[in-house]
């Protein structure tokens, strides 16, 4: 799967502030996600977010 730094990642499963929208801040084998409604900041393993994305919007500024 190609993630890149600024993506936006559409998820199956909504933050529990109901939004399914998450920026990728940081990748490794953890991925450090960011909220794009409510702005919180979560360190999920790589095997989960790769089994949760529904879609991936790529960053067009980078």
């Amino acid at each position: 799967m190609n993630v890149n730094l600024g993506d936006i990642l559409i998820m199956k499963k909504p933050h529990p502030c109901g939004n399914r929208e998450f920026e990728v801040l940081r990748i490794g084998a953890d991925f450090k996600i960011r909220c794009t409604k409510c702005s919180r900041e979560v360190m999920v393993p790589r095997a989960k977010i790769e089994k949760n994305i529904k879609k991936i919007k790529e960053n067009e500024n980078v």
